[in-house]
């Protein structure tokens, strides 16, 4: 095997996609961001890892990453910029300035030559004006020597407790390989569920809880055991305090069910597909969200904790959110689940080892 391989964390937000590459036993150098929150909890829970505030469109960040590196090189380039400037654009815009922060994992990828790179986005835009922004990406990679493939991938076939899905597109030098994607390792049947991820925290029916806290009781799945590790504190378990006319409208939500549920007259204020939606808890949870109290616990009559919803993103428990709850819930809910980058974390590096076992 080789030795540890380094990888940088672009647009890293807490860092779920890295801390999938740090148990993967990738060297994580640098996470950039400029959220000043996220790259709080990325530093708690990366050691080792220098958090950097910075604007990645401009070259002195560039030059920050190198320095920020010690010398050392960058192995791998992981990243998840948003596109949203792409939707406006179109294929002919690939350029405008609006797209500068996609544009600029290109060019990082371009100037550092990475052995590989992960981009992670919204499945959506594999079909963003008829797979044309795909396609423009896919060539500009290639025509930097880079073997290049794209597949959206559900993160319950990784062993995560949520069907949330992501467009990855995994890059290689033309030199070392070709791309390959992690095989799954569970099928639908045997998806780890909301009632295999949460149902050993403690419900939070007469408190709120605090956070730091104790467990009530002992892990009852080889999931929930997996998630706590040695971790005898439980962080981040904290209630919501909800009007009493939200934990009505709640009770009256059977599980798996949203707002169609609800009697006439009930949970008007939210009439779209997520509203009103409690988990089936034998099923994986739905994408976690950001906060903006759609979705519900699937016996309690409240929101998810954020330790609850860190569980369904495979986050163990001792990765430890910093910030306000706001601040704690977007964390979550924009991470990529560390199980995922652990399965991308190590297709790549057998893809690199195998390379170098066959020039050896």
């Amino acid at each position: 095997m080789a030795d540890k391989l380094n990888c940088i964390d672009l647009f890293c937000g807490c860092g779920g996609l890295s801390k999938g590459f740090l148990d993967a036993g990738y060297n994580v150098l640098v996470g950039v961001d400029n959220n000043q929150p996220a790259l709080d909890t990325f530093k708690l829970n990366h050691k080792g890892g220098v958090p950097l505030n910075a604007d990645l469109s401009k070259q002195e960040t560039f030059d920050k990453i190198k320095e920020l590196s010690g010398g050392n090189s960058i192995d791998v380039i992981i990243a998840g910029p948003p596109c949203q400037g792409f939707s406006l654009t179109g294929p002919r815009n690939f350029d405008d300035p609006r797209n500068k922060l996609y544009l600029a994992v290109i060019e990082m990828v371009r100037q550092y030559q990475p052995k590989a790179f992960i981009i992670e986005n919204v499945p959506g835009m594999a079909t963003l004006y008829n797979g044309e922004i795909k396609n423009e990406i896919l060539r500009r990679f290639r025509a930097m020597n880079y073997n290049i493939e794209c597949k959206i991938l559900c993160a319950a076939d990784y062993g995560v407790p949520q069907t949330r899905k992501r467009l990855i597109f995994m890059g290689v030098q033309s030199d070392i390989g070709k791309p390959k994607f992690p095989n799954p390792i569970l099928s639908p049947e045997d998806y780890v569920t909301c009632k295999d991820a949460i149902s050993d925290l403690p419900s939070l029916v007469d408190d709120l809880g605090s956070e730091e806290s104790s467990y009530s009781e002992e892990p009852k799945t080889e999931y929930q055991k997996k998630m706590r590790g040695n971790c005898n504190i439980l962080h981040n378990h904290v209630g919501t305090r909800h009007t009493q006319l939200v934990i009505d409208t709640i009770s009256l939500v059977p599980e798996g069910g949203n707002y169609k549920d609800l009697p006439s007259g009930w949970g008007e204020s939210r009439k779209f597909h997520e509203a009103w939606t409690r988990y089936d808890g034998n099923k994986p949870s739905k994408t976690i969200d950001t906060g903006h109290r759609n979705h519900f616990h699937y016996k309690w009559n409240r929101v998810p904790t954020i330790r609850e919803d860190a569980r369904l993103q495979s986050f163990p428990d001792d990765f430890i959110f910093v910030g306000t709850k706001t601040q704690q819930n977007r964390q979550v809910g924009n991470a990529v689940p560390p199980l995922l980058g652990f399965a991308l974390g190590n297709a790549i590096k057998s893809i690199i080892n195998e390379a170098k076992d066959g020039k050896n």
